[in-house]
Parts: C-alpha cells; structure tokens; sequence
C-alpha cells in the first residue's frame, strides 16, 4: 500500500516575513515621530516670537496711549535734560519727554542699553530709575526713534497740532532663531493745541 502525503495549505506568516514587517513599521513610525517633533519645535518657537510681537503691540499701545492724553512733547536728540519750559520738535530723537493727562512728572520715552548689552526701549518717570519696557528677547535698531512735529507752545506761531511717529525696528533672538520686526505708529495730542 502507496501512502501518498499531501501537503497541507499554509495560510500564516514566517518569522522572517514578520520581522521584516514589523521592522518597517518601526521605521515609518520612528520618521513619523520625528516629523511630529520638529513640527512641536516649530510651532512652540512661533508661539514665543508671537508671544514677544504682542509684548511689543502692547508696548506701543500703551505708548500711544499715554502720548495721546499728554502735553508739553519735547525731542530730545542731544542727550539735553528734558522738562524745559518750550516743548521743541524734531525728527530722529533719541528720547521723548512729555507730561502726562494728570500733569504729574515728566515722563521719558528713550532707546539704551539693558544689561546684556542690547538696546531696548526704557521708561523714566522725572528722576526714577529707568525701566525697561521691551523683552530680553529684543533688539531695538538704531535706526529705531521719535519724531515730532507741532510740539511748540500756543502762541509761538506754530499752527500744528503735536504729532508723534514712534518707529521701532529690530530682531527678537529665541533659541538661536532670529527673527526681524518693524513697528510704527503715529499719534496727535487729544487736546487742541492749535
């Protein structure tokens, strides 16, 4: 008698096809998590470029603010000590002085140099210590300053009413990415000059 074996039907995986399978998914999913990462990367640096614009917004808003309700604007562009009694305009200054809506100390608005050695926008009220009131994070240009026009008292023949450009340029440096800005606003006194 003949015993005939009949191979059976194999409907599985080897090993070796398994290995093979799973070692390609690790790669794709190694890659894919590696994109995922760089893209976290990504998007938290955005954020605190983004972070750091809205400080500067706010820096200028605030600052138009408080020009917008102040009187007696003085450019300062020689290093003079503010306050004198004849507001003077100007282009490209340093510093601006002016007296707030309540009439209190004169208030300065300059560009220096923080402890890093950067330049940043700084906030003096009369004879207090400065404070500096941009990010570490951020560089101001030179090029960066005030202008003012119209800022000469009633009187003195000038028919303008006082306005303020406030030009800030500069880059913000987070983790080794440097990114440029440039910011302007104008403001006129709220009260009539003219």
């Amino acid at each position: 008698m003949k015993t005939i074996f009949k191979q059976k039907n194999k409907n599985g995986y080897t090993i070796i096809e398994t290995m093979i399978a799973i070692s390609l998914f690790i790669i794709i999913v190694m890659m894919a998590m590696n994109a995922l990462l760089n893209a976290n990367v990504v998007s938290n640096k955005s954020q605190k470029t983004r972070s750091i614009m809205d400080n500067m917004s706010f820096v200028i808003e605030d600052m138009s603010r408080s020009l917008r309700t102040g009187t007696t604007y003085d450019c300062i562009s020689d290093g003079s000590i503010p306050g004198s009694t004849t507001a003077t305009s100007g282009y490209g200054c340093g510093e601006i002085a002016f007296k707030p809506a309540n009439g209190g100390n004169m208030w300065i608005y300059y560009i220096g140099q923080n402890a890093s050695g950067k330049d940043s926008l700084f906030k003096k009220i009369d004879n207090a210590p400065a404070v500096q009131i941009t990010p570490d994070e951020v560089s101001i240009d030179p090029i960066s300053g005030f202008s003012v026009l119209g800022a000469e008292p009633l009187g003195s023949g000038d028919y303008q009413q006082p306005f303020v450009t406030i030009r800030l340029v500069g880059t913000i440096t987070y983790q080794k990415v440097t990114t440029s800005f440039s910011l302007q606003t104008s403001v006129s006194e709220r009260n009539l000059d003219i």
